[in-house]
């Protein structure tokens, strides 16, 4: 505001004067700048705060595991061992894993056990949503610490038993899942017959002896799994001349579109939707509708690919969302001729 009225002073013949009206006038100028932003944003309210499960995981990526620990017991000194502070804790296994520290991550991931354990004394574990997330991450850290120890054969052991355990809960599919992880790759494929289906009736594995097959398994609900469509369409095409199959399980998960509650018959016919926009080179694509099929391949992640090789065999067992690059060494290695194991 001095710089305008000393450039009032320079310009005008009657200083004076005009600097009283020009610091009026930037006084009114600048309520008039302060109005309009308030204007603008007449409710701006601040972003919300993050819950302790982001603070503990925004700790763990910057490698401060030091912190991230500080903030969740902090976190249950003033709140309780609330399930929302079980699943941060739970990250702490997690982060060490993933780094390769495995004493570390068996230490907190069996600490995080413990705490389930205590709380399943006065509840059930899927009263709520977060308590069975924490559980099952402290099973599949201490199974991938122990994998990663060079104890795969224990590995597996101690996920059959926590299956036996967990078998009528809502972390069965997730201990599945890591179960294959370890142990599906060159076993045999595990059978997708389903009485439901869309598209052309699913072949069995034994009519698809000889042929290299590509299990995908996606929800209509998986954005992950859309971006993959393309992907797995072009590899495919690239390797058509070797005789591939893809097939294309999913299932039923009680709502449409924004999670709107729907009939088994709704439902279906929004998948077939789904798979018409988003997939359109499903259409002639097998795909079983199969909540057990779903299970039997421990689907906790979506999309899942299954490898199978010539011999009927599981080349390769992978959740998640592989690039092209990642993708075509594992559907070229079923493709080639000989490629059985």
């Amino acid at each position: 505001m001095e710089e305008l009225v000393a450039f009032a002073h320079y310009i005008g013949p009657n200083g004076s004067i005009l600097a009283v009206m020009t610091r009026s006038m930037c006084t009114l100028v600048l309520s008039l700048f302060v109005s309009a932003a308030a204007f603008a944003q007449p409710n701006a309210a601040p972003p919300p705060a993050k819950t302790i499960v982001q603070l503990v995981r925004d700790a763990i990526a910057q490698s401060d595991f030091k912190l991230a620990e500080k903030l969740v017991l902090d976190d249950m000194a003033k709140n309780g061992t609330t399930p929302i502070a079980i699943e941060a804790f739970s990250w702490l296994g997690r982060g060490f894993v993933a780094t390769k520290r495995y004493d570390e991550a068996m230490t907190y991931a069996a600490r995080a056990y413990e705490i389930v354990e205590e709380q399943l004394k006065t509840r059930k574990l899927d009263d709520e949503a977060r308590l069975p997330i924490a559980l099952g991450a402290a099973i599949e850290v201490t199974a991938l610490a122990t994998a990663g120890q060079g104890r795969r054969s224990e590995a597996v052991m101690y996920l059959n038993q926590e299956i036996e355990r967990y078998k009528n809960t809502s972390i069965l599919m997730r201990l599945t899942k890591n179960l294959h992880t370890l142990s599906l790759e060159g076993q045999q494929a595990l059978p997708w017959a389903s009485s439901e289906f869309l598209g052309p009736q699913p072949p069995t594995l034994a009519q698809l002896k000889g042929k290299p097959v590509v299990l995908f398994l996606w929800a209509h609900w998986c954005g992950d799994c859309k971006k993959q469509g393309p992907i797995l369409d072009a590899l495919v095409q690239k390797y058509k001349s070797s005789g591939i199959t893809v097939i294309a399980p999913t299932q039923r998960f009680g709502y449409a579109e924004k999670r709107r509650p729907v009939g088994p018959a709704e439902e279906l016919n929004y998948i077939e939707q789904i798979r018409d926009e988003f997939y359109p080179w499903m259409k002639t694509v097998s795909m079983p509708v199969s909540d057990e099929v779903y299970l039997k391949y421990g689907v906790s992640t979506t999309p899942t690919y299954v490898m199978i090789d010539r011999d009927g065999k599981v080349s390769t067992y992978l959740p998640g969302q592989p690039t092209m690059e990642q993708l075509e060494p594992l559907i070229k290695k079923i493709a080639e001729v000989g490629s059985s194991r």
